[in-house]
């Protein structure tokens, strides 16, 4: 995925959310799983937060310049489409910066 190196340049933070052992976050879990040392080896300066709580909803929140937030839901996405979810919040932080 081209995008994952232009983190940095459009977030500020990235945090994700979910359950340790709700199955409705296993695709969350998975991704993090699959994702995050690319992730951070491609953005190191870039916090990526990662929140585990019994019983939450899977959430991905990124944080822009001037403190602007863009949360989207995971509960009932494949680890794909958690992957396009996290672009559309690298491109939406782009269009911020317009």
């Amino acid at each position: 995925m081209a995008l994952r190196s232009q983190l940095c340049r459009n977030l500020k933070e990235l945090r994700i959310l979910f359950c340790q052992k709700s199955p409705s976050s296993a695709p969350a879990r998975s991704f993090v799983e699959n994702n995050y040392k690319d992730l951070k080896t491609l953005n190191p300066k870039l916090p990526i937060l990662i929140r585990e709580c019994s019983g939450i909803e899977s959430q991905m929140w990124a944080r822009y310049d001037m403190g602007v937030e863009r949360g989207i839901r995971l509960e009932g996405l494949s680890e794909q489409q958690i992957l396009k979810a996290l672009e559309d919040l690298i491109k939406a932080g782009a269009s911020t910066k317009a």
